[in-house]
């Protein structure tokens, strides 16, 4: 999976196994409803694999916790959560696959931060992506954090620029105004007397 600057994640899951006959479809994966707009399940066929393979996009923080969710057999198994504390995004995960055969497995889960991975137990793939490879019949534990700018504080920044760009608009076009008003009630004036100097005459 993929998080963006304005903490979006996207990306695929492949859950699939060797079948015992021509009728095993391998793991079925069904998205919760809440993410049904979100979330695109499709088969997989692949290498002496069936199972299923699911396409999300544009998830919150709060939707990736809801992931390990989309599989009956597997309710449990698979824990991740992406939170944020002002500037630092921190993932968490568990996956607990000691009911899962070691031989023929292979579990496997990547994600890629928009900026340099501060700290993590898994395995550099570069600055800003970082594997695992989850051992079956084993309990492992996920960690990463990375450091960037919030994008509600831009989004504020942002809105503060136009804000700011808005009422110094406004002060000039005031300022102007004021000008304007000031240089027209003279001629006025001078208009007046020199009516009233005609009408004498």
């Amino acid at each position: 999976m993929g998080v963006s600057a304005n903490d979006r994640v996207s990306g695929q899951i492949v859950a699939a196994t060797v079948p015992v006959d021509e009728a095993d479809k391998g793991p079925q994966l069904v998205p919760p409803d809440s993410l049904a707009d979100k979330i695109r399940v499709q088969e997989y066929k692949q290498d002496g694999y069936v199972g299923s393979q699911v396409f999300f996009s544009d998830l919150t923080f709060g939707d990736v916790s809801q992931l390990g969710a989309m599989s009956e057999q597997a309710a449990g198994s698979f824990q991740l959560s992406l939170k944020r504390s002002g500037d630092f995004v921190t993932l968490d995960g568990r996956a607990d696959l000691e009911s899962v055969p070691a031989t023929g497995s292979d579990i496997q889960f990547t994600i890629a931060f928009p900026a340099r991975i501060a700290t993590t137990n898994g395995t550099r793939d570069g600055d800003s992506i970082v594997s695992w490879k989850l051992p079956a019949g084993e309990k492992s534990t996920i960690r990463a954090e990375v450091r960037y700018a919030d994008p509600n504080t831009r989004s504020f920044a942002g809105w503060a620029g136009i804000v700011g760009g808005v009422t110094i608009g406004v002060a000039v076009i005031v300022a102007a105004l004021a000008w304007m008003g000031r240089n027209k009630e003279p001629a006025v004036g001078s208009g007046r007397r020199n009516s009233s100097s005609g009408s004498d005459g």
